[in-house]
């Protein structure tokens, strides 16, 4: 829980409204006090001060614990609200029995039920209202106050991330060295092989056509990422023969799930990045679904010369799910294998 240091304020807060009080409602009886008669004031005054800011503060953080956030506002302030009768009677009965401890023979007994002791009643109990609207808004208030700061700062990376990952997007549409890469694939099957020429200029085709329509929607099926992958694959499978292989194994009725577009590609793209590729040594991805789960595995094999890399494609996809409000991606490395565990979700959902 995010709190602020009051190690100070602890310290110089009681004294503070101790004499504050004293200055504005109890003025006219502290110049009728007799010396000792003051002494004794100031001391249960400033000790029940010090024990009901202490109290205070502590109920107030353990309500912020056990019901934490702005969303739990309104609930902490009716607790604190039913409460509050409490928190005022023992700051009365703090300065009483302290009155009666120090000089317990003031001819007055313990409780006078009558007018006089009504009144001071009264007036005791105004005073700690006043005393304990400021505890309250202090320790409530600078937690809303961190709270909400907390959030806004949260909102702004969280957008920063989701404009990061469109300008990639952007950027990977028209990657220069993905497209020259195709294109000298292609060139080479047009002399070679030209039916498979053929294929792979339709493969390249759906690849753009889908980097072009998914760029702004949060959404999409599964069905139509897996479509998007088999041709992305082809056009990598073209380029690398023997040295890639994927695997999918999602069953039918998992297609309708929906995902962040362009997770499969930006996943399928990390594993090409950083590993070898060889027809000895294929890199190997598995896309399968479990228990409402997606993971992509692929085998670990790095290369030795050391990629140059951002990690901006796992990042954008853990914002994405965090805009979306739901449980973050899984990134583990585990027998040999990178595996990521993405959430499936059932239904849209709108980014606030």
């Amino acid at each position: 829980m995010m709190t602020f240091n009051d190690t100070r304020l602890r310290l110089t807060g009681p004294l503070v409204l101790f004499f504050f009080g004293a200055l504005f409602f109890r003025v006219k009886l502290l110049l009728s006090y007799t010396s000792i008669e003051l002494i004794r004031y100031l001391i249960v005054g400033i000790t029940a001060g010090y024990i009901c800011w202490n109290v205070t503060r502590w109920l107030v953080r353990r309500i912020q614990q056990r019901h934490p956030g702005l969303a739990n506002t309104r609930y902490r302030l009716y607790v604190l609200l039913l409460a509050f009768p409490i928190l005022v009677n023992i700051g009365y009965f703090l300065r009483f029995f302290g009155h009666r401890l120090i000089y317990p023979h003031d001819g007055e007994s313990a409780f006078d039920w009558d007018v006089n002791f009504f009144i001071s009643y009264l007036e005791t109990i105004g005073i700690q209202i006043f005393y304990h609207f400021i505890y309250i808004g202090i320790y409530e208030g600078s937690y809303l106050f961190i709270q909400w700061r907390k959030t806004n700062l949260e909102k702004e990376a969280l957008l920063r991330m989701q404009w990061q990952g469109r300008f990639e997007v952007l950027k990977n549409q028209v990657n220069p060295h993905f497209l020259f890469n195709s294109l000298n694939t292609l060139s080479s099957l047009i002399s070679e092989n030209p039916n498979l020429a053929e294929a792979f200029v339709d493969d390249m085709a759906s690849v753009y056509r889908y980097l072009l329509q998914t760029n702004e929607r949060e959404l999409t099926p599964l069905r139509k990422e897996l479509d998007f992958i088999d041709s992305y694959y082809y056009l990598l499978k073209t380029r690398y023969g023997s040295g890639i292989a994927l695997q999918v194994a999602v069953r039918e009725e998992e297609k309708d799930a929906l995902l962040p577009p362009l997770t499969l590609q930006m996943l399928v793209e990390n594993a090409v990045k950083h590993n070898t590729m060889l027809p000895e040594q294929p890199l190997k991805i598995r896309i399968e679904t479990t228990d409402g789960f997606l993971q992509i595995k692929n085998t670990l094999q790095r290369k030795n010369v050391r990629v140059e890399s951002n990690h901006v494609g796992l990042s954008n996809i853990a914002s994405k799910y965090k805009l979306l409000k739901q449980p973050s991606p899984i990134i583990e490395e585990k027998d040999g294998q990178f595996i990521v565990t993405l959430p499936l979700l059932q239904e849209r959902i709108g980014i606030n």
